[in-house]
């Protein structure tokens, strides 16, 4: 079985993060966010995983040799070299999903979405019905901000409503489709909207089935629901593998350390926190529905809350972090300042207090 990965193009939804990292690459949790996708998709039996670029930066490069190796699969590069869609992007790789396929079948991602992935049972349900797509739904408290599906009971779909006014259902599309390869003759080599131009006419076919998340959902690629997707993230590890999360008498909540990390006895950790490889806490420290990633270090009594720390960054003492702060690679935060929601690009030293949300440090 294949999968598509939709990643397109700069991730500037997540600038400045994407300023230092390609987007796939970005940490989520105890992994890149490319690599929760590339799991779960070995896991359901997918040998091959093609990843449908607009640019090809050469990090990404570097790290596919080291993912094929620990996940088992083959990863392969289509690039756009126009902006696609997602639809197009399927056509464009047509040759390589039809290739040693005998499944007939292949998964298409968007690289933003992060679950529980429930592969195993859509690939059982896609089976059942027998036709040609499988949509993944979750459902929504208020499904007038979104594209609604409709549909029968059993599953088949009948049409698709944006932001309905009235109430016609709470299942929205949730970024993962299960799709016969017979899909790909349907879709021309240009650029095409599955969600608008190919999923409507496959359901006038009757051809198109949504199969609803138990779990949870999130579209991580903007800062804001990147850290609400942690909090979700880090209640599912709780709920399956509470181990992987740290406790003790400075621990509130779900907080993931990397076992390379040093955190000063204390230093008060949670709800919500993530801290990254060879990254040092110092004392007195208080983080909260915050990420810090790899190698940064906090000298002591600062506080960061609700915000993302990138990679090497010196976080001096009695700092005040806060208000969807995120910082890219590099970053020195200076003794004593405050910092509210501000953007800090690469290799700059915050030496004044930034308190103006919305302010780009350059």
């Amino acid at each position: 079985m294949k999968a598509l990965i939709l990643i397109g193009g700069y991730g500037t939804r997540l600038r400045p993060l994407t300023f230092s990292v390609p987007k796939p690459l970005v940490f989520f949790g105890d992994k890149p966010i490319l690599c929760h996708q590339i799991q779960a998709l070995a896991e359901a039996g997918v040998t091959e995983v093609i990843l449908a670029v607009n640019n090809v930066p050469p990090a990404l490069i570097e790290s596919l040799k080291g993912f094929e190796e620990i996940y088992k699969v083959k990863i392969t590069i289509s690039v756009e070299y126009e902006p696609m869609g997602t639809a197009g992007p399927i056509r464009l790789a047509k040759d390589h999903i039809l290739a040693d396929n005998p499944s007939g079948l292949f998964f298409v991602f968007n690289s933003d979405v992060i679950c529980d992935y429930p592969l195993s049972k859509f690939i059982e349900f896609h089976k059942a019905h027998g036709k040609e797509g499988t949509i993944l739904a979750t459902t929504v408290e208020d499904p007038s901000k979104y594209g609604v599906i409709v549909h029968r009971e059993g599953g088949q779909i009948d049409r698709f409503v944006e932001k309905p006014q009235t109430f016609v259902g709470n299942k929205i599309n949730a970024g993962l489709y299960l799709l016969n390869t017979s899909v790909i003759d349907r879709i021309e080599l240009k650029p095409t909207s599955i969600e608008r131009e190919i999923f409507p006419k496959m359901a006038a076919d009757e051809q198109l089935y949504v199969f609803t998340l138990d779990g949870y959902w999130m579209d991580i690629g903007q800062p804001k629901d990147y850290l609400l997707g942690q909090k979700l993230f880090l209640q599912s590890v709780r709920a399956r593998t509470p181990a992987r999360l740290a406790s003790g008498p400075t621990i509130t909540g779900d907080v993931l350390i990397d076992p390379s990390a040093h955190v000063d006895p204390s230093a008060h950790l949670g709800p919500n926190v993530v801290i990254g490889k060879d990254c040092v806490i110092g004392p007195g420290c208080k983080l909260y529905n915050t990420t810090i990633m790899e190698g940064t270090k906090a000298q002591g009594y600062s506080l960061v809350e609700g915000s993302i720390i990138g990679w090497g960054n010196t976080i001096g003492k009695w700092v005040r972090i806060s208000g969807l702060t995120v910082s890219a690679e590099d970053v020195q935060f200076k003794d004593e300042v405050i910092v509210n929601g501000a953007m800090v690009c690469p290799h700059k030293g915050v030496t004044t207090n930034v308190t103006n949300a919305g302010t780009i440090v350059m």
